[in-house]
């Protein structure tokens, strides 16, 4: 099999190529990857001598060499390449326009005229909004609330709109929120894990009573994986983790792990548009034989873990 896999540097995007090597040995996967702040290289350095791999620097949105990569051909084309930052795309929102909208779209265009026999687009559970009782299901309504998840949003209906117009082969995952190794430090669980090691504050939103369903990434790879092997063409599969925590309780659980005091927690202003609540029905992807194997509190030790053990790694980042 031979995938192409944009994105392939970020967070999830170089779990799931370190996934799928683990599980295919024999495997062909081309990187195509902006390499944008969030986009590291370390984060494959493992990876780089493994045949079957190829890394190309570029922005999914060049249609040029959009267009000269997937016309090497590939049995599936997978899109992990997104600025997904919340906060970001509220002080900036351009970017998230142009890659998570009209790089989906280029991306499309080039899969669909070179017949890529599969497609599948990664999103997230916030193009639902926020729910307060109860779980978002793949027919809810799409209600986006910042400018990252209304450009994801726009992005699902792109590739929905190819399946329906064209007949391409889409399949779209919207997974919860992820957690584990190299994740950029700006997100909630490394921004904070790597905070209380070095005793600085934590800046918490609001009241911290915002709940999160957390899903280790190593199994929303398998759940991706799965879904581009068993999923229905122009699909959606929710995959979430079944661990609805409140922001306050992923707080205070990282600094129980290290050992550091409550009061390195600082409340600060909410951000505009703070969802209240995530929830999703994972039934269909279970339907598939989905299921989330790692266990949370095990999995957040271990990444908890994995920060204070690779503080060369991190640390260039932030500062």
């Amino acid at each position: 099999m031979k995938v192409l896999v944009t994105g392939g540097c970020g967070f999830i995007g170089s779990n799931f190529i370190r996934y799928m090597f683990a599980t295919y040995p024999d495997i062909e996967i081309v990187n195509l990857d902006k390499l944008t702040y969030a986009g590291n290289p370390e984060n494959l350095r493992d990876i780089e001598g493994l045949d079957g791999y190829t890394f190309v620097q570029g922005d999914i949105g060049d249609e040029s060499l959009v267009e000269k990569v997937v016309s090497e051909g590939f049995d599936a084309v997978l899109n992990f390449a997104a600025e997904s930052h919340v906060d970001r795309s509220v002080t900036g929102p351009r970017e998230f326009i142009q890659t998570d909208v009209f790089g989906t779209f280029t991306l499309l265009e080039a899969s669909r005229r070179h017949g890529v026999p599969r497609y599948l687009q990664v999103s997230t559970d916030e193009v639902y909004g926020s729910i307060e009782d109860g779980s978002f299901t793949e027919s809810s309504q799409i209600a986006p609330n910042s400018p990252y998840s209304a450009s994801k949003a726009a992005g699902d209906l792109l590739v929905r709109a190819y399946h329906v117009t064209y007949g391409m082969p889409v399949l779209i995952t919207r997974s919860s929120n992820n957690f584990g190794p190299y994740q950029y430090p700006e997100k909630l669980m490394p921004l904070f894990i790597t905070n209380a090691i070095d005793d600085r504050k934590l800046p918490l939103y609001g009241d911290g009573m915002n709940v999160r369903d957390w899903l280790f990434v190593t199994d929303n790879c398998a759940a991706i994986d799965l879904v581009l092997r068993e999923g229905e063409p122009g699909e959606v599969y929710n995959i979430g983790g079944a661990q609805e925590r409140a922001n306050i309780e992923i707080t205070r659980a990282i600094l129980e792990i290290l050992g550091k005091p409550e009061s390195l927690i600082e409340y600060v202003a909410d951000r505009p548009g703070h969802d209240r609540r995530y929830s999703l029905d994972s039934s269909k992807a279970a339907a598939l034989g989905f299921k989330p194997r790692e266990d949370f509190e095990e999995m957040l030790t271990e990444t908890v873990r994995w920060y204070v053990e690779n503080r060369t790694w991190w640390e260039p980042l932030k500062k």
